[in-house]
């Protein structure tokens, strides 16, 4: 039986656990004003896109139209990349696949991923972001030391072997996504089993003043109807400003930029005849694209609602559903881990927060999507459940996606 290896959380973390088998090209140009040395290939965003969104509608399909989620695709795509790293055979092209990243050689991909490691946190002097990797071994496991040099060299990686049957371990695992998300994500883990030799993870935090804030004054209690026809009173914030904006079919849309403007919320706002689901459901890349295309900048009226949201979801059924089964059995090749191989991945987890107000998002291991409008004349309320996406226009990553089903539902 193979013993667990890899998890993946994210609070702005994502983590993976690995589990020990025992006898017991073109390039998107940056616009105007930002780093140069930001950039990344069209096909690597296009791809990655279909990925966030394809996460998103697995991860909303399992837990329900009623319940909020929010997810970082950009901190779960950087934890597997990591483990692809570690992976051969089928194990690995599967896991390649499921990133979209099979029309890419894993150098080309590498490559992105330690350009974004050293240039997306630095695009926008007037936003907080941060982007950590790290890897926490048992003291008696080997780990290849050509995997471990890729990590250091490609992904900034933090390794350190730990004693795992010291109960402390845990403390210092959960402190380091504590430290790395500014105390948002305080624990990632609960304890250490005797088969698991392995911790990886990925921590990402965000942290935006809105470019045109929120006057708090014009906050007031507002109605929400929620998916059961049902309503509650959320706190409705007001905002009417020039905004990029657009109507799509079944939905309405705009952008809540932060700081300079290369980071912004755009928030997707279901038609009345339609829902939150659907519209996760008709998200793909291709969509995404024509719905920057279709932005016009113009004076709008919104009301989005405070929120604040701690969301846990494990991904090993998301993960093999979406392509990669084979890693989460005992036919799983993490020989680029360590030449013996006999490990799986024993989970994949990510933790995730975010806090909307009058001043801004902060967020880690977030995925948000945007909220929309439907008519330029009249104020465009979200009361009723709507997606969000928190992204970096430069380069056009994902960070978040997000549903909101209940504004006044803390935790998932």
């Amino acid at each position: 039986m193979k013993t667990t290896l890899f998890s993946t959380v994210s609070a702005a973390v994502t983590g993976i656990l690995l589990t020990a088998v025992s006898c017991n090209t073109s390039t998107v140009t940056p616009t105007p004003g930002t780093t140069a040395e930001l950039r990344v290939s069209a096909p690597f965003v296009n791809q990655t896109t279909q990925f966030a969104f394809d996460l998103a509608k697995q991860v909303n399909a399992q837990d329900g139209p009623a319940k909020n989620v929010f997810i970082s695709p950009l901190s779960l795509h950087m934890a597997l990349g990591m483990i692809l790293n570690g992976a051969n055979g089928q194990t690995a092209q599967e896991i390649q696949k499921t990133l979209k990243l099979d029309a890419q050689t894993l150098a080309e991909a590498n490559t992105t991923y330690q350009n974004l490691m050293a240039n997306l946190p630095g695009v926008d002097p007037k936003v907080t972001m941060r982007l950590a990797n790290s890897v926490w071994y048992r003291n008696t496991f080997t780990v290849e030391t050509a995997f471990q040099d890729l990590l250091k060299q490609t992904f900034s990686a933090d390794i350190s072997a730990q004693d795992f049957n010291n109960p402390a371990t845990v403390g210092t695992i959960n402190s380091w996504a504590s430290q790395k998300t500014n105390g948002k994500i305080p624990k990632v883990i609960d304890q250490i089993q005797p088969d698991n030799v392995l911790f990886l993870m990925n921590a990402l935090y965000f942290k935006g003043d809105w470019t045109t804030r929120f006057d708090a004054a014009k906050t007031t209690d507002s109605p929400f109807t929620l998916v059961s026809d049902a309503q509650t009173t959320v706190r409705m914030m007001r905002l009417n400003t020039q905004l990029n904006h657009a109507s799509r079919p079944g939905y309405s849309a705009f952008e809540l930029p932060y700081g300079a403007g290369n980071y912004v919320m755009t928030v997707l706002l279901p038609t009345s005849n339609t829902t939150a689901d659907a519209l996760i459901n008709n998200l793909n890349s291709d969509e995404w694209a024509l719905l920057q295309k279709d932005m016009t900048k113009s004076l709008f009226d919104i009301g989005l609602p405070k929120f604040t949201v701690n969301y846990e979801a494990k991904l090993n059924n998301v993960l093999s559903t979406l392509g990669m089964p084979t890693a989460f059995t005992d036919r799983a090749d993490f020989t680029k881990i360590n030449a013996k191989g006999g490990l799986l991945l024993s989970f994949v987890k990510q933790n995730t927060f975010v806090a909307v107000d009058e001043t801004g998002t902060e967020a880690a291991a977030v995925t948000t999507d945007g909220i929309s409008t439907t008519s330029v004349q009249m104020p465009t309320l979200c009361d009723r459940p709507f997606v969000f996406v928190i992204h970096e226009k430069t380069s056009g990553t994902v960070l978040f996606v997000g549903k909101i089903a209940d504004p006044t539902k803390t935790n998932a």
